[in-house]
């Protein structure tokens, strides 16, 4: 899985894995998160985003199934 640390109040690290369009969220509190069937521009959008917290917030958050992994 591709990781990558981004800049963010509530967001350490997001990955994607694009063989499963597996999107993974971890958090700053320890929380991670996988969000199934992301499309992989998404996870382009997602990181490059002038707000990461606002685009997980707006385009990801309620918009894909996802397991919390911790």
């Amino acid at each position: 899985m591709e990781r990558v640390a981004v800049r963010s109040t509530e967001i350490a690290i997001v990955g994607y894995e694009a063989s499963s369009k597996t999107l993974e969220v971890a958090f700053r509190n320890g929380s991670v998160y996988h969000y199934e069937q992301v499309p992989p521009e998404m996870f382009q959008q997602f990181i490059k985003a002038d707000s990461i917290g606002l685009y997980f917030a707006d385009k990801i958050k309620t918009a894909f199934p996802y397991t919390k992994i911790h």
